[in-house]
Order: C-alpha cells, then sequence, then structure tokens
C-alpha cells in the first residue's frame, strides 16, 4: 500500500489481544469503537470515500490493541448449498464478536440496517454497528441479529 512498511501488517488483521479488550463487555466495545470513529470523524471531517475511514478505524483499533479482520467473506447458504457471498468491512474478533460496516453517505438508512442485520444471520455474530462518515456528525447504528420487530398490528400473529 503507502510508505509505511507497519501499515501493511494491518491491513487485513490485528492479532494483538490486549488485556482490558478482553474484559470488555460488548457494550463497553461497542461506545469503545464509536469513540474512535468520532474522533476520525472529528479529524478528517465528512467526504472522503468509505476506504479512508475503514484504513483510519484499522489504525485506530491496531493501537488499542483490540483484535480484529478487515474485508471478511461471508458464505451464504440455503440448504447447505452456497448460494450467495458478501464481505463485511470489519469483525472485531474477542469475546462476544462485533461486525462493523462503514459508509460513507449523507445519512443511514433501512437498507443499510438490513445489510447488516443478513452479514448477521448468515455470521451467526450477535451484534453489528454501522458508521456513516458522510454526514456532517457522525451517525451510527447497533444493531442486534436475535433482535426481530412485532408486526406493524397491535394484534399478535395467529401462525395456525
Amino acid at each position: 500500500m503507502g510508505s509505511d512498511p507497519g501499515f501493511d501488517r494491518i491491513d487485513k488483521i490485528s492479532g494483538f489481544t490486549g488485556f482490558l479488550s478482553e474484559l470488555m463487555t460488548i457494550d463497553q466495545l461497542t461506545e469503545q469503537v464509536i469513540g474512535m470513529a468520532m474522533e476520525i470523524h472529528r479529524v478528517m471531517g465528512p467526504g472522503f470515500n468509505e476506504s479512508i475511514y475503514h484504513r483510519s478505524l484499522e489504525v485506530e483499533l491496531a493501537a488499542a490493541g483490540i483484535p480484529f479482520e478487515s474485508e471478511v467473506p461471508i458464505n451464504v447458504f440455503y440448504k447447505g448449498k452456497l448460494v450467495g457471498k458478501f464481505e463485511a468491512d470489519m469483525v472485531i474478533t474477542i469475546g462476544k464478536r462485533l461486525l462493523i460496516e462503514l459508509k460513507s453517505c449523507e445519512v443511514i438508512v433501512k437498507a443499510h440496517e438490513v445489510q447488516v442485520v443478513n452479514y448477521l444471520t448468515a455470521t451467526g455474530i450477535d451484534d453489528g454497528l454501522i458508521l456513516n462518515f458522510g454526514a456532517p456528525s457522525l451517525q451510527f447504528k447497533h444493531k442486534n441479529r436475535l433482535y426481530r420487530s412485532r408486526a406493524s398490528s397491535s394484534e399478535p400473529l395467529d401462525l395456525h
């Protein structure tokens, strides 16, 4: 990539496991990642390509000793057959894993949320975080694989 030989090493994975990162709850980890993203947004501002923010978050995670993988392949199966492939931007790989999807657009929309929930379903990871660097202020949204919203009707569904 660039002229910094150490940068290529964090290009795909950071394997250092810091003691504190091992003890974090998923909420603490999510808050720490959001704090890193806010710092990146404060320094860089909006408007860069998503890959710039991606690399910046890799630098922050590596500096904090939080192990992660970048550009993680996700296979989707139907009845045991591979039917599709996706790529998650990042997955933090300690304890309870956290999938991170980065955006650089005007606003987080429902399609971004559905994308992350689909990634969570395909991977079995419970928690996902959407970070949008494209707006004047950092936007973020936490998603959980296990949460399913109720139907719009207030009546319970009768499935029989």
